[in-house]
């Protein structure tokens, strides 16, 4: 099995092992979309937009889970760990990331807004090349769960920014600076909740 799938295999266990002593435990698989961009277009086969090409729409499944393990009057503080699989013109990101999560009691119709701020690792590969690299990738994400009942939460809409070094010419002794790549992330879906 690749390191890739390990990690984020060893993190769901461990966070299900944990979740049998805690009160706020959700794992999710949802659809994922990002919008990729660039302020320079790359060109030649290590293009990981697409040749001459300065933005990318990819899709994907975002599997993860949080453990929320402060609570306080108005709110809980945990961890968020997350794998999301992507491809976009047949080049591929994976991007693992972990960071805290902050969550807010029930305002309103049982909406839960939470906030966070991941840190991890994105794997980055061409259309038209097998070669990949793996640098480090940061998203800050916002979005709003609905309790569906005791077990599921509907994750109405999640939304984030973040920024990643991509694979490039640049790595192969390209001539053109290719900074890192800005991405706009969506996602929506079920949280399934252990308690």
């Amino acid at each position: 099995m690749k390191l890739r799938y390990l990690v984020p295999t060893f993190a769901l266990a461990v966070m299900t092992t944990i979740a049998a002593h805690a009160q706020s435990t959700g794992i999710y698989l949802n659809p994922y979309i990002s919008r990729l961009s660039n302020s320079v277009a790359d060109t030649g086969s290590f293009a990981f937009l697409g040749n001459n090409s300065k933005s990318a729409v990819f899709g994907g499944v975002d599997i993860g889970g949080y453990y929320m393990f402060e609570h306080f009057s108005g709110f809980d503080v945990g961890v968020d760990i997350r794998d999301a699989i992507q491809h976009g013109n047949t080049a591929g990101l994976n991007s693992f990331l972990v960071g805290p999560r902050v969550a807010f009691k029930p305002v309103k119709y049982t909406l839960k807004p939470y906030v966070q701020l991941s840190v991890g690792a994105g794997r980055t590969h061409s259309a038209e090349n097998p070669a990949h690299i793996t640098r480090l990738e940061y998203a800050i994400t916002g979005g709003i769960d609905k309790s569906l009942g005791k077990f599921v939460d509907w994750r109405v809409a999640e939304v984030g920014y973040g920024s990643v070094q991509t694979i490039s010419s640049d790595n192969y002794g390209g001539t053109t600076n290719i900074p890192a790549a800005k991405a706009l992330n969506f996602s929506a879906g079920f949280v399934f909740k252990i308690h």
